[in-house]
């Protein structure tokens, strides 16, 4: 993928079953101890899309690939926290993931303001995440874009000989 393959703008919308594969791909390419808590997937691989995790609760950022054919460069899953009517007017972000050669050109961005687009469309009035405390680069996208820190359990994971803070994150979806 070229620097001028990909435009200012990604085209962002809802996922289709068709996607699974491309997007197993991209999460397994983008698997890091930066980020994750389960261990890196290994085959015979999962399909991405099951029960737990529809086409319908994730967003695909495209963009074109050197043929000019749409590929994913990212994508997010937004869902309800729970399934209590008292916490409807929530989501959250339970996922999010840039191509490696799409870093730093606005996907997660993008991707971040669409899912509290279509959160505010559902009629969510709030919308939380979750990051672990040591991912800086994430942490930083989520205040750019207005999340702000909510609340942090210290030492919720060992991940690599260490502990590492679940820090909670969330803003509200006003227009």
């Amino acid at each position: 993928m070229t620097e001028s393959a990909i435009p200012a703008v990604p085209v962002v919308r809802r996922a289709v079953p068709g996607d699974g594969p491309a997007l197993g791909e991209l999460d397994r390419a983008t698997w890091s101890t930066l980020h994750a808590v389960q261990p890196r997937p290994q085959p015979p691989y999962e399909p991405f899309f099951d029960e737990r995790h529809p086409p319908r609760d994730i967003l695909v950022a495209e963009t074109p690939d050197e043929s000019g054919e749409p590929v994913p460069a990212g994508y997010i899953r937004v869902v309800p926290p729970t399934p209590l009517a008292c916490n409807a007017h929530v989501r959250q972000i339970q996922g999010l993931a840039v191509a490696h050669w799409a870093r730093g050109r606005g996907i997660g961005r993008a991707l971040i303001r669409a899912a509290c687009a279509a959160a505010r469309d559902e009629g969510a009035s709030r919308i939380t995440l979750r990051v672990l405390g040591h991912n800086a680069p994430a942490r930083a996208l989520y205040e750019a874009e207005g999340f702000t820190v909510e609340g942090v359990l210290p030492g919720e994971f060992f991940l690599n000989g260490r502990y590492v803070d679940d820090v909670m994150m969330g803003r509200p979806l006003t227009p």
